[in-house]
């Protein structure tokens, strides 16, 4: 528990408290130990301790894009701003294809199609504020 040095009559003395409980202390002075009787009752103080809480797994967005029957949307990752749109309407795109760039965080990031087929919709410009989870360009399947 503490410890505590002592001088009594020009003796040093190292106390270490080791338990107390009700009204009997367990001391050890100089590597003896002793149980030592006291006058009151000592209050233990309660420790708080800390619960961590569990916190849920967050849950996986499988793709950035989502169908409506024959329309795919993309939708933004995080908030930020549109860079630079690199596909037209009407573009035939392949899978993978770099649809647009935004930064956000101070990073560049590529946006790129899930699927093939036609740009129906593009739905932001260049310099664009886009929140997370607005959508970005629909593609016809």
């Amino acid at each position: 528990m503490k410890k505590f040095k002592f001088k009594i009559n020009g003796t040093l003395f190292d106390v270490h408290v080791k338990n107390v409980e009700g009204k009997i202390a367990e001391l050890e002075v100089n590597g003896s130990t002793y149980n030592v009787e006291l006058e009151q009752e000592v209050k233990k103080v309660k420790t708080p301790t800390i619960v961590k809480r569990e916190i849920p797994a967050p849950e996986k967005k499988e793709t950035k894009m989502k169908s409506d029957g024959a329309v795919s949307k993309v939708f933004a990752p995080l908030p930020g701003v549109i860079l630079s749109v690199k596909v037209k309407e009407g573009d035939k795109i392949e899978k993978g294809a770099l649809l647009l760039v935004l930064e956000a965080m101070k990073m560049e990031n590529n946006i790129f199609s899930d699927t093939a087929g036609t740009v129906q919709s593009i739905k932001v410009k260049d310099g664009d504020t886009v929140l997370q989870n607005d959508t970005l360009v629909e593609i016809t399947l």
